[in-house]
Formats: structure tokens, sequence, C-alpha cells
């Protein structure tokens, strides 16, 4: 079932607006009509024109939206000076109100452009179909109808002026819940590597679970890949380093490592280089972002460790990564682990937790019960200095000095990180990321 109405108003010239308003009422009556049970949102998307009120704009629609007594309070005339920023402003709507199944209803012409507009600002989790604007007459055409594969007809040139118009868009939006902050380890010596690790605030993402500063896109959230890319173009501009050049592991929560410059595997939660001005990430969202420097032979890592990749030893595959390519000594290697799941929030199974009791008994907790607790950041440390890396070389939680601690609990601090075991499937992601300075 529709649980949203796009009108698609934006390109129709004023000297149509008779038309326009014969059209929208036929198309809100049919609306109203085949809707009986629970009408749908209806956004209607409007031009701004330069030198008018908003309040303008609204006068010249609002006079064929009225009488739709099933529509009232689920109309909306959004008028902006853009396409990007009247659909980013509908985009808002449908989250705030958790709407996926959306129906457009536009001028043909708008049709293909359209298409790559939404595929810039929306995600997997939506489901779109298009109707071409028009006298509507029957309940058939806001019926559910599978959509038509058409191809992409926008020429390339219209289509970079509209990623240009969503990117400039989304530059211009505010900061949310206050400035961008980074957390940095005194262990890493500043003069030689640039590095940090994220925290939720000073980015654009608005959604709850996601905001502000979320830093990854999947289709199973609703944050779409334009607005991370804004919120890493901002994190660059604080950090000193180029989103051009940054370079995420690509996670499956096991242990391969990629070797920057060499081919690359179809995924790896681990990431190396010697190269300058490379950035290296590590994504976390409790799983631990682990960061790896050595001042002697100027090389860096990043791993992604959550239980499974903790348990196969990722980030002593990560050393080993180092110290077979770039020469490295493991004793002058160093390594942080950044903020991650506490032992004071963190249960696995059972039979999960056996395997690190086997590391050592001191990373469960009431050992005995359905779903212990577990010390992921503990085993980590632990793995570490077997495969001798020196126990001061590494910084988590244990540090004496705890005004140094960066090794925060993710799910116990809501207002500073974001957190998958907290706040479920919709959940945002903050990074680790070091590179060399030049």
């Amino acid at each position: 079932m529709v649980e949203a109405v796009l009108i698609d108003l934006f390109s129709l010239p004023a000297n149509l607006q008779n038309n326009i308003r014969g059209s929208l009422c036929n198309t809100l009556e049919t609306i109203e009509k085949c809707s009986s049970i629970r009408a749908p949102f209806v956004y209607v998307m409007c031009c701004q024109r330069q030198g008018s009120e908003r309040k303008g704009e609204q006068e010249f629609s609002l006079p064929a939206l009225g009488g739709f007594q099933s529509l009232e309070r689920r109309l909306e005339v959004v008028c902006a000076p853009t396409t990007a920023a009247a659909l980013y402003t509908i985009k808002q709507r449908l989250d705030e109100k958790d709407l996926s199944i959306i129906k457009v209803i536009l001028p043909t012409l708008r049709k293909d452009s359209m298409k790559v507009y939404i595929d810039h600002l929306f995600t997997g989790v939506y489901q779109f179909e298009f109707e071409d604007f028009q006298v509507v007459s029957d309940c058939e055409s806001i019926q559910i109808s599978e959509p038509q594969d058409e191809g992409q007809t926008v020429p390339s040139q219209d289509m970079g002026l509209i990623q240009s118009e969503i990117e400039m868009h989304l530059e211009s939006l505010p900061s949310l819940k206050g400035e961008l902050t980074i957390l940095r380890s005194s262990l890493i010596p500043d003069d030689i590597f640039l590095h940090g690790f994220t925290t939720r605030t000073g980015g654009i993402s608005y959604i709850p679970t996601l905001s502000s500063c979320n830093l990854f896109s999947s289709s199973k959230r609703r944050d779409p890949q334009a607005v991370v890319k804004e919120n890493l173009r901002r994190l660059a501009k604080a950090a000193g380093f180029n989103p051009e050049t940054f370079h995420r592991v690509k996670v499956d929560h096991a242990n391969a490592v990629c070797i920057m410059g060499k081919t690359e595997p179809d995924s790896y939660d681990g990431i190396v280089t010697d190269q300058k001005g490379v950035t290296l990430a590590a994504p976390g969202a409790d799983c631990i972002p682990v960061l790896f420097a050595d001042p002697v032979r100027k090389a860096c890592g990043a791993a992604h460790s959550g239980w499974k990749g903790t348990l196969l030893g990722v980030s002593m595959a990560t050393v080993n990564a180092m110290v077979s390519e770039y020469g490295c000594n493991v004793k002058d290697i160093l390594v942080v682990l950044g903020p991650s799941v506490g032992p004071c929030c963190y249960k696995l199974p059972h039979e999960s937790a056996k395997e690190f009791h086997r590391i050592d008994p001191k990373c469960v907790r009431l050992f005995d019960s359905s779903s212990p607790y577990i010390d992921i950041r503990r085993a980590t440390r632990i793995l570490l200095e077997r495969g001798g890396i020196l126990p001061e070389n590494i910084q988590d939680d244990s540090i004496p000095d705890q005004n140094q601690n960066i090794t925060f609990c993710t799910a116990c601090h809501p207002d500073k990180f974001y957190s998958h075991f907290r706040d479920g499937t919709n959940f945002g992601t903050q990074i680790g990321f070091i590179s060399i300075r030049d």
C-alpha cells in the first residue's frame, strides 16, 4: 500500500498554473477516493522562485488543495529554490513518519532526472513507483504496480549538474548536535602521523539513531551515500586529510588484510600502507576500530575488530602484514583501541563466550550464565601481547591515567557514540583513521 505520494510541480512554468490546478485537483480526488481506509501523506513539490516568499508560493497551489477532508493534515506544499532542497526536505518528512513506499506523480520529461535525484538522496530502504502527471479518473492508477526498468537516459553532463546541486545543498546545511569532535591518542606521535577517532557530533545526518556524523551508508539504513560523503568532507576538513585518498576497510568480520598498492581483496577487516597522504580507516559501532603506527619504518594500519574478528586474530594479522610488507619490528608498533562496546554492556551466547574464556577467563564475566558479558578489548590486548607487541605500546581502557582514555564504551555514551547493540538495525557508525604525514 502506498504510504506517501509526491506530486512534482517543480519544473512547471507559472503560465500553466490554471491547468496545474485542474490536474492537481483531479489527482488529489483520485488519491482520496482510492484511500478510503487510510489516506497516504501527500507532498506537493514546487519551485520557490527568486524574490518570492514561501507563503506566496503556496498561495498558487492552496486553492486547489482545499476540500480534501481525508487528506487534512496529511498534505503539505514544499517550496524550495532547487529540486535537491525540496526533495531532501520531503525525505526528512518521510523519515519522521517512518514511511518507505512512495508514489511519485510527475511530468513525463522529469522522470529520468527525478530518478537520478532519488538514487543520490535515498537508499534501498525506500520503494518508489512513478506515474505521469495528468488528469486521473479511476482508482486503478493509484494502485501499486511493478516498477519498470527504463534505463538511464539523462546525459552525463546533466547527471553531473544534478550531483553538484545535491552536494551544494548538503554542504549548505548546518551541523547537528554540536561541533565535530575528534579523539586523539597521546601514544601516536603527531609529527609523523595524522590520526583520530570520530564521535557522533558535527555532521548533517538527522535520523535520531544516525545523527549526526554518521560515516557509513548501506541499503538497509536511511542515510544515503551523499550524506555520508558530506559528513566525510567535513571530517577531512577538520582533521586535515584528503577525502579523495581515503580508504575504508570492507568489513567481513574476519581477518583478511589489504596491502595498499596490491590487488584489493573483495573484503577485508585490516588495511596497511607506507604511502604518505593516504588515509586508512576502520568503522566501529561497538566493534573496535584499531589503529597501528610504526614511527621507525613510517608505516600504519587500521583494523575493524568485532567479536568474530577478535577471535580470528585480525589485529595480529594487521601487525604481521606491516612486518612482512614494510620490514617493521613488532616491538616498534604502537596500537590504539578506539571507542567500542565495553564489558559493562556486551553479551554473547554461552557457546561464543567459551572462546573468549579460552583466551583468558578474565575476558568473561558471569561465565556460567546463558549470556555472559564479554571483554573484547582485553582479548585483543592479550592476543597482541602474545604476538610480541609491547604492553606499553598498547592504549586501551586499562591505561593508568584515565584522563588519557579514549576507549569509551559506545553503548554507555549515547550523546557521543553510535551503538548497534543499543540502537538496533538503523544504527550509525563512527571510524578510526590514520595516515602518514607528507
